[in-house]
């Protein structure tokens, strides 16, 4: 009997990782704008889940748990690898980010951490303001706040680029 949880729950676990993995891959290569990073963060991610084993209210709770999670581990990284690294564009349309979003992948990855994951779970992920203040345990306001301090750091940096080909 014991042998059948344990099938039932690497099943589970493998339906877990070919559902989330792409999108927690794309939010810790956006903040560690390194592959080889993203995937070692991707990896402690489902290995704390493993080693932890949550119990979740739902499905968007265990989501949302997984994307803390990963968030936090790619800040701790971010800042032990702290090197200035750019996101290769090529390898964003690899990791399933559509041609469009691709350039906004690209500038959000250059932001500061903190404005980085509210940038990329808003535009790129297409979360709400709802969502992501529960998802990474932040006021409404205060994400509302990064979004905004995000948007004015882009539009400085496009004027800036845009003075610069001028």
């Amino acid at each position: 009997m014991q042998k059948k949880e344990k099938t039932f729950e690497s099943e589970y676990i493998k339906v877990l990782v070919d559902k989330y993995s792409n999108m927690i891959f794309r939010i810790c290569y956006g903040v560690l704008c390194n592959r080889d990073d993203a995937e070692d963060a991707l990896q402690d991610t489902f290995l704390k889940y493993l080693t932890k084993s949550p119990e979740f209210q739902d499905e968007e709770h265990e989501k949302a748990w997984l994307i803390r999670v990963a968030t936090n581990i790619s800040k701790n990284m971010s800042i032990v690898r702290y090197k200035r690294k750019t996101v290769d564009g090529a390898e964003l349309v690899d990791m399933g980010v559509s041609y469009e979003d691709k350039y906004v992948f690209e500038a959000i990855s250059e932001l500061p951490v903190k404005l980085k994951i509210v940038m990329m779970l808003y535009y790129i992920e297409g979360y709400s303001v709802k969502e992501v203040s529960r998802i990474i345990s932040v006021s409404e306001d205060a994400v509302r706040k990064r979004l905004q301090k995000g948007r004015e750091l882009l539009k400085v940096k496009i004027e800036r680029s845009n003075r610069d080909d001028v």
